[in-house]
């Protein structure tokens, strides 16, 4: 079926269909690993603290840490503490914009329809203060960051590119884009994007898919909070890693309730130990594919 429509999608660099062969990827992050793993909605510096001693007791690494509340409600001390422990730690930080359309004055976002909204910036003022949201915690050491909004993205990058912003910045697109096709994710490749999340949902053959459209690391949940759908995918991460790489799995955030949460050092001692779960089935079934280890100099680590 659809022959022609995918002879031509093909001609543009996308892969014809959702690829069912679940074919293995070829492609590997720079220091040869296949898989690093990123801990999602670490909300506080007490958090990351917790995780970060947590994982390094139940001998696992962590590659990377995200933070979802909105990097403008944290005060310049605690930022630069989050920075500090990633540092000492070796592992990459990422912090999210804060203005975004949840914590604007429009209504929208709140009602039925809110959804299509998600988390993207109501008009040009909220997109200038995401730049300077961006300014603001580069200042403090962060070099990562998340991007809820392809239009900023693509701001952000050109800035990059023209030098208005460091050149050593990475940008994140987070699950609440809501992309979840090849074509969205070649879209946000050509925006800037340094790696891109998909919705938590798709099954294996449509990730597969995704990796066949483009060379970005893929960040892919192997489990998410009840709001997002509560889904636990630890025995499909080592075939998500073998189809996706080089890809993050995003583990932990199970623990908590939704995106937005602020976390305690429970929480993140809980995310460790979620995530010490991942890595045991990854090394269980799949052992060749390895983990990039702490202090991988792409990962753009803050010198704070």
């Amino acid at each position: 079926m659809f022959e022609e429509t995918r002879k031509y999608v093909k001609t543009l660099g996308l892969p014809e269909g959702d690829l069912f062969d679940m074919p293995s990827s070829t492609l590997r992050f720079p220091d040869g690993a296949a898989f690093r793993i990123e801990v999602p909605t670490v909300n506080t510096a007490e958090s990351v603290a917790a995780l970060l001693e947590t994982a390094t007791k139940n001998g696992i690494t962590i590659n990377r840490v995200t933070e979802t509340y909105g990097m403008f409600r944290h005060t310049k001390e605690e930022i630069k503490e989050y920075c500090r422990l990633c540092h000492d730690y070796g592992c990459e930080l990422l912090l999210s914009v804060g203005p975004r359309a949840t914590y604007d004055t429009g209504a929208t976002v709140l009602s039925s329809q809110g959804v299509r909204i998600s988390y993207r910036l109501r008009g040009m003022e909220q997109v200038l203060r995401a730049i300077e949201d961006i300014k603001r915690g580069y200042e403090y050491g962060c070099r990562g960051f998340l991007i809820y909004d392809e239009g900023m993205l693509w701001l952000a990058n050109q800035m990059r590119k023209d030098g208005a912003l460091p050149a050593d910045i990475k940008f994140k697109c987070s699950a609440h884009l809501g992309q979840c096709n090849p074509c969205s994710f070649k879209l946000l490749e050509s925006l800037g994007a340094d790696s891109i999340n998909p919705v938590r949902d798709l099954q294996i053959p449509m990730i597969a898919a995704l990796r066949a459209a483009v060379q970005v690391p893929l960040d892919v949940h192997t489990d998410n909070p009840p709001a997002s759908g509560g889904f636990i995918r630890v025995y499909e991460a080592p075939e998500i890693v073998r189809v996706a790489a080089p890809v993050h799995c995003k583990t932990g955030n199970s623990v908590v309730s939704a995106h937005g949460s602020l976390t305690s050092a429970s929480d993140g001692k809980k995310m460790a130990d979620q995530a010490s779960i991942v890595v045991e089935m990854l090394n269980r079934y799949y052992p060749e594919l390895t983990q990039s280890g702490k202090n991988t100099p792409d990962m753009c680590i803050p010198a704070v």
